[in-house]
């Protein structure tokens, strides 16, 4: 294949595989790619070459939220340790102290709406960024505090950091209702755009960190929340988990994944570079360790698992697959 080929390819499925938006797989023109192709084709090579050496994976997860003044509160004392951490503030103001959660208590409860001491809606979410150990926590903080200024503008906001523990991680308490009174409501897609946020900002800092979904990394871990975790241990929880309808989705996303990652690893094994190829073998050993690809997508692929079982000694000489090109149709 043709080096235009090649980044068509990257293109059209790596899109697919690393931004979940992109539903639909269609044929790119190949006489000429521009710029923008070549440059789309630069940034899939970059994530694909990440994702196989396994870079660190950012983790946001909003952990609950209060439904009044008192829960709030409880959590500003919580992430704060009673004020004895800096509490910072989305005007970058920085303190410490008992008296800091007092005043920020009074401040969330009179500006905008206001906030009973008890109520039945949500007033504010509680954000939790992490990284593995071993991460630099005062870049972290960096990186947290310019995600919350891209991602949650408009919203008053604390964020405290956690370096205790083994994972350095960073606290968000946001309030749900903006100063224009729209009011936030994180979905699974915000969680993703938030994911590759604070991903983007880590490496603005020099930390190499990755937001790649679980589907393309061939994980199937379906964790439950903390929330539903803290509420089956005190006996609150009311409803079990739609969980065969998740594993179902989750399931049809795995084997979507290996067969983007089918097409890529054929077009970079028929290349002419030796780069290419040698991504293709690693990609190959990577997908093939993958759990997913062992439990359930290496049977749902059908014809197309044969791309990624390769041998290595094929994609090593650019060897040509025999195996046609097929269109996912949907």
């Amino acid at each position: 294949m043709t080096g235009q080929q090649i980044d068509g390819v990257l293109v059209q499925w790596g899109e697919r595989l690393f931004y979940p938006s992109n539903r639909s797989v269609k044929s790119l023109p190949t006489p000429r790619l521009d710029t923008l192709m070549r440059r789309k084709a630069a940034v899939i090579r970059l994530r694909i070459e990440a994702t196989v050496r396994r870079v660190p994976q950012v983790m946001v997860k909003v952990t609950g939220g209060g439904r009044g003044m008192a829960a709030i509160a409880a959590h500003f004392r919580y992430i704060s340790k009673n004020g004895r951490l800096d509490v910072e503030d989305d005007r970058e103001v920085v303190r410490n102290g008992k008296e800091v959660v007092r005043d920020l208590v009074d401040q969330w409860r009179y500006s905008g709406s206001r906030i009973e001491e008890e109520g039945h809606r949500r007033e504010a979410f509680n954000v939790m960024l992490s990284m593995p150990a071993g991460t630099n926590a005062e870049l972290l903080q960096k990186a947290a505090r310019e995600f919350a200024h891209v991602e949650l503008a408009g919203h008053r906001y604390v964020m405290v950091l956690h370096e205790h523990q083994a994972n350095p991680h960073v606290h968000l308490s946001v309030k749900a209702e903006a100063a224009s009174g729209k009011r936030l409501n994180p979905r699974k897609a915000d969680l993703h755009r938030w994911r590759e946020t604070f991903a983007e900002k880590l490496r603005g800092w020099g930390i190499e960190a990755e937001a790649t979904r679980q589907a393309t990394r061939g994980e199937s871990r379906n964790d439950e929340p903390l929330w539903r975790l803290k509420a089956k241990v005190d006996g609150r929880l009311r409803q079990q988990p739609a969980t065969a309808r998740a594993d179902s989705q989750a399931s049809r996303a795995g084997a979507d994944a290996m067969v983007s990652w089918a097409h890529i690893l054929k077009a970079l094994a028929a290349s002419d570079v030796e780069r290419d190829r040698e991504l293709a073998r690693r990609i190959g050993s990577f997908v093939r360790s993958s759990p997913v690809f062992k439990q359930t997508a290496a049977r749902r692929l059908g014809p197309d698992a044969s791309l990624i079982r390769v041998p290595a000694t094929a994609i090593t000489h650019g060897a040509p697959m025999t195996k046609p090109d097929r269109q996912i149709e949907r």
